[in-house]
């Protein structure tokens, strides 16, 4: 006879051999992590640079933003309003001839951090390729860093006063007066300031040399110039970044210097250094004409050196990720 099947047993089997046969759940995949975003995420973490950073996007606001807002032209020159006070006419007061003092930081802000910022790009692509070609080529090693030796042991601001001296009118005459001055301050100061950005350079190119993928791509044949763009800048781009925000500072600082001296731009052509200089004279009876500049200078200058703190914190591998 055959055995009765026990329905209760067989129901419960057939539910359960379901559940028992579904393949387990997947972990949800872990979310990409980008070698920027782990920069970024090491540059949030340095408060100070977090600051800098907030303050100079607000200086940088203020001198290019603010003119479209503050329309009162920095050069008209009004003799019956000068030495004025703080009024809502002219928040900052006026100068000695009259000119709003609000408008000239602003139109003043703007040359001296187009100065920087060209200045810096012209002294980050000569070191940068300085770099590279002295730290790959080893028969180009030597006469190159004697180059740069020798441009590191020059005077560099009787250079950059000579240079200002010689080509000052021939240029003015060319390109106006303007255009000219700002060609050859950021040339001048583009020109000398390019060393410490090649010695940083070369230094992290004869370090990549000898990696095995560097000697990996050199074995199947792969020619210089695709090594240089391929494999050599993209891992010295840290720190090139990190000599460019400090060399925004360098040369700001170069450019006042400059126009402190009275070798900058013309006197109605406003720069931050150029407001220093025409305070001078008067700083006892109107100090707020050189204590606003000089604000502003400093501000910028150590917001571009903290960014800079920041910028080597976030790319140094050996600090990311503490």
């Amino acid at each position: 006879m055959t055995e009765p099947v026990n329905r209760t047993t067989l129901t419960a089997g057939n539910a359960a051999t379901p559940a028992a046969a579904s393949p387990p759940v997947a972990p949800a995949p872990a979310p990409n992590r980008s070698q920027w975003g782990d920069v970024w995420r090491q540059f949030r973490s340095h408060r100070g640079a977090m600051v800098a950073l907030v303050l100079f996007v607000g200086i940088i606001l203020f001198v290019s933003v603010g003119p479209l807002i503050w329309r009162t032209d920095p050069t008209y020159v009004d003799i019956r309003a000068r030495n004025q006070g703080f009024s809502l006419a002219h928040p900052l007061g006026t100068d000695q001839l009259g000119r709003d003092m609000l408008g000239r930081l602003m139109a003043g802000g703007q040359v001296s951090i187009a100065v920087g910022l060209t200045a810096m790009a012209i002294a980050i692509f000569i070191g940068s390729l300085i770099g590279v070609v002295a730290g790959y080529f080893r028969r180009l090693d030597g006469p190159l860093m004697r180059v740069t030796e020798l441009f590191l042991a020059l005077p560099l601001l009787p250079l950059l006063l000579l240079m200002v001296t010689l080509f000052r009118e021939p240029l003015s005459q060319t390109f106006g007066a303007a255009f000219g001055i700002f060609l050859l301050i950021v040339s001048a100061i583009g020109a000398t300031s390019w060393m410490q950005a090649a010695r940083i350079v070369r230094g992290e190119v004869l370090g990549l040399k000898e990696r095995e993928f560097i000697l990996a791509a050199r074995s199947i044949g792969t020619p210089s110039h695709r090594m240089i763009l391929r494999h050599i800048l993209p891992n010295v781009l840290s720190p090139i970044m990190v000599a460019a925000t400090l060399g925004i500072a360098t040369a700001i600082i170069t450019e006042l210097a400059l126009s402190f001296l009275g070798l900058g731009f013309p006197p109605d052509f406003p720069t931050w250094g150029r407001l220093l200089y025409d305070a001078v004279d008067q700083m006892v009876l109107y100090p707020s004409r050189v204590v606003f500049p000089g604000v502003l200078i400093s501000l910028t200058v150590l917001c571009v050196n903290y960014i800079g703190d920041g910028l080597r914190d976030a790319m140094d591998p050996r600090i990311r990720g503490r």
